[in-house]
């Protein structure tokens, strides 16, 4: 009878452990794909400290497709396919649906989502779009949460004789992006993020991670500082942790680090 109820209290420990168990779903940039999380040694870096690779998740006719890779451990990070190219609002049903698959397979348990550049305005306008999903924390990296000039270029250009001929020359995601650049437009009334930015965010940690120049100032070549803390969005005013790190716009593995500490907050 002892070891039965030993026994019992060492399953219902481990149903515990699981119930807390924390998945991350990595969202990458514009023209970036799952293989950025993994070519930075972000995902590297989460194994070496107790992150399993949950594995990727991409759409089909038929409804998410997962690709698993562990089992059984508690903590666990995915990474997706997404449309990059496509506008934020169709970008974001893709990201609910694979938030909605994690949250079925680990119900109860605690969601983080990590988003790169404008993957992290898909993000934010994905959990505006369905506070349903209950995400935990936010974090984005390097994020045009205030737009950014660099759409607004590549906005001009779509528009201009260039964009007629940019597909003759291997640039044809000027006009495939087109309707995205106009999503990133510095915020102003009438556009997307003034829309956003001032509609109501659901409950959860915000985390911005801005990058630095070799200056000492906020910003990089695509994305202004100003722009990349989502304290200075209106919904959010004062309710956003702000981290600065150094680095280039694109993904390094300083942000796996900078991602841990978040996570053991």
């Amino acid at each position: 009878m002892k070891k039965l109820f030993v026994a019992t209290l060492l399953i219902f420990a481990g149903l515990i452990s699981v119930a807390r168990a924390d998945s991350i779903i990595l969202v990458q940039g514009y023209l970036g794909n799952a293989g950025s999380w993994r070519a930075s040694g972000i995902s590297w870096l989460l194994q070496q400290h107790g992150w399993a690779d949950g594995g990727h998740m991409s759409a089909s006719p038929y409804g998410v497709m997962q690709w698993q890779l562990s089992r059984g451990e508690a903590n666990r990070f995915y990474t997706i396919d997404l449309p990059t190219e496509a506008p934020i609002t169709v970008q974001m049903r893709f990201l609910a649906g694979y938030i909605q698959q994690v949250m079925n397979r680990h119900r109860g348990e605690k969601i983080i989502v990590a988003g790169h550049s404008a993957g992290g305005v898909v993000a934010r306008a994905t959990m505006v779009s369905w506070p349903q999903l209950r995400v935990d924390t936010l974090i984005t990296i390097a994020s045009p949460h205030l737009g950014t000039g660099a759409a607004e270029d590549g906005l001009s250009l779509s528009n201009s004789p260039v964009g007629f001929f940019a597909p003759m020359f291997g640039a044809g995601t000027l006009n495939r992006s087109r309707a995205l650049y106009s999503q990133l437009v510095r915020e102003r009334p009438g556009t997307f993020l003034g829309w956003l930015n001032r509609v109501k965010h659901p409950k959860a940690n915000y985390v911005s991670i801005v990058r630095v120049d070799r200056g000492g100032l906020p910003g990089d070549r695509w994305v202004p500082g100003w722009s990349q803390d989502m304290n200075d969005v209106a919904a959010l005013h004062g309710k956003a942790k702000t981290l600065f790190v150094p680095g280039p716009h694109q993904l390094t593995i300083n942000d796996g680090l900078t991602i841990l500490s978040v996570l053991k907050g």
